[in-house]
């Protein structure tokens, strides 16, 4: 198969405005190969989305693994973040994390769903995000269960804040469906709050979730902080939202 067909794409590029927010977010919404408004579709929501766009490929592999490999399509959502305030949106005790949970919840879901023929359903939501964003994701589905059951975490920041909130507040969690990447060589990462062991918070998140019940696929391999080892991983996240 000629190879180009994977790079085309629909890409519509919106800005949508917040009551809980100061500026208005851009998003990017890919429609999936044979897109047919008549039809509904699981939406990946990505943290990071301009990442998860050019160094994630997301589009493109997801794309070449509906046509080659008979996957679900999906419509990708892709959420762009300023880097200046990322720490503060999507870390649970950052400044603007509730109010950019908020947003997710109550302005940018409804909004995909009232435009785009998406799927309504818990488990046809998928929330998906590297390091910080993959933290925001969790905590997402953590408080708005109705909303979004299945997640993609690539590194997690799953640290303190995380675990002290599934030991205080969790009991049982039957109902999540998580995808866990961590690398090994993640054991000291540097981030704009200090160095950090990604793979032992990991670890000790993934027994936290076990207790309570959750659903995890648990992915621990040769692999540093980076989008090189998250791209190269990421189809086989899809594989198991979509398969």
């Amino acid at each position: 198969m000629d190879e180009s067909i994977y790079y085309k794409r629909t890409m519509i590029k919106e800005q949508l405005s917040s009551a809980y927010l100061p500026e208005p977010r851009s998003l990017r919404i890919v429609l999936p190969p044979g897109y047919n408004e008549l039809l509904s579709y699981p939406v990946i929501y990505c943290q990071d989305g301009e990442d998860f766009i050019n160094f994630g490929r997301i589009a493109t592999q997801l794309t070449r693994l509906v046509l080659d490999e008979g996957l679900e399509p999906a419509i990708l959502v892709a959420v762009d973040v300023d880097k200046k305030v990322r720490t503060d949106e999507y870390a649970p005790e950052g400044s603007r994390f509730e109010a950019y949970c908020r947003f997710f919840a109550e302005e940018l879901i409804p909004h995909i769903e009232s435009r785009y023929p998406a799927r309504p359903q818990p488990d046809a939501r998928i929330l998906a995000g590297d390091s910080l964003g993959g933290t925001v994701s969790l905590h997402l589905a953590l408080d708005y269960p109705q909303l979004s059951t299945r997640v993609i975490s690539l590194s997690g920041a799953l640290l303190t804040s995380t675990q002290e909130r599934l030991q205080r507040e969790e009991r049982d969690l039957a109902w999540l469906d998580l995808y866990m990447l961590i690398g090994l060589d993640e054991e000291q990462v540097e981030t704009t709050r200090g160095v950090f062991d990604f793979l032992q918070a990991n670890r000790d998140t993934l027994k936290l979730l076990h207790t309570r019940n959750a659903k995890v696929t648990y992915v621990e391999k040769p692999g540093k902080h980076l989008w090189g080892f998250w791209q190269t991983e990421l189809p086989y996240a899809l594989h198991h939202v979509l398969g």
